[in-house]
């Protein structure tokens, strides 16, 4: 009987060892590896999505490229929460709404730092995009190069019916001149660069914007405000009919 019983108690040993030792015996307590990755990548999956080169965009926002103006929207689901995550302004719009928005808007909208709605010239932004990159020279008046002068006098005409002589120093003399607090869209802004006469001139457009055809780099936009343009900058004048 003795070794018998002796036999039991083995057998009873060696099977608390054998369940104790079990994964399923384990505390329950105790999260495994595999559970926190997943619990990692929840946490990771709301709110800011990164894109390349650092470029960020919430739900129903967009992103361009810097190199090719590539414009990304991501919509909104129904059942997206929206946050307070502030919204560059470029990418709020009232009147047009976002969803309605042309590329070209998006585009200059990036380009002028003004929200959509705000671009509602369409036949202004179509020229000017024909346009682009153009080159300048002195004299010219076709699509392998132009000077500024007959740039603005082609966008004045075509855009707003308005005819202009053909130089800077011409174009000064005729317009009606405007005071700077003043100044709006198909408004001209005046330069001198090399003389004491005008011999630079572009179109406004808004947020102290115009559009040129500049000697550096064709036909582009640039700021009233950049520390090359600001000391030469010489007055504005609306074009009469």
């Amino acid at each position: 009987m003795l070794p018998m019983k002796k036999n039991s108690y083995i057998i009873a040993f060696c099977t608390l060892v054998l369940f104790t030792g079990c994964s399923p015996f384990r505390k329950l307590g105790k999260k495994d590896n595999f559970t926190e990755s997943i619990s990692a990548k929840k946490s990771t999956s709301s709110g800011k999505r990164e894109f390349i080169s650092g470029i960020e965009i919430t739900p129903g926002g967009m992103a361009v490229t810097e190199n090719d103006t590539k414009v990304i929207i991501a919509k909104e689901s129904e059942n997206t929460v929206a946050s307070n995550v502030p919204v560059n302004p470029v990418f709020r719009s009232v009147g047009i709404g976002i969803e309605n928005a042309s590329i070209l808007q998006l585009k200059y909208a990036i380009i002028t730092d003004a929200t959509v709605e705000k671009l509602t010239n369409i036949p202004l932004l179509e020229l000017i995009d024909k346009w682009w990159g153009t080159k300048y020279c002195l004299g010219g008046l076709t699509e392998e190069c132009i000077d500024c002068s007959a740039f603005t006098q082609l966008i004045l005409r075509e855009v707003y019916q308005i005819n202009l002589p053909r130089t800077a120093q011409e174009q000064f003399t005729q317009v009606e001149k405007t005071e700077l607090e003043d100044i709006r869209e198909g408004d001209l802004v005046f330069f001198n660069t090399i003389s004491k006469e005008i011999s630079h001139v572009g179109i406004y457009l808004l947020n102290n914007k115009f559009v040129h055809a500049a000697t550096s780099g064709g036909v582009m936009i640039s700021d009233l405000n950049d520390t090359y343009w600001q000391p030469k900058y010489r007055g504005a004048g609306r074009g009469i009919k």
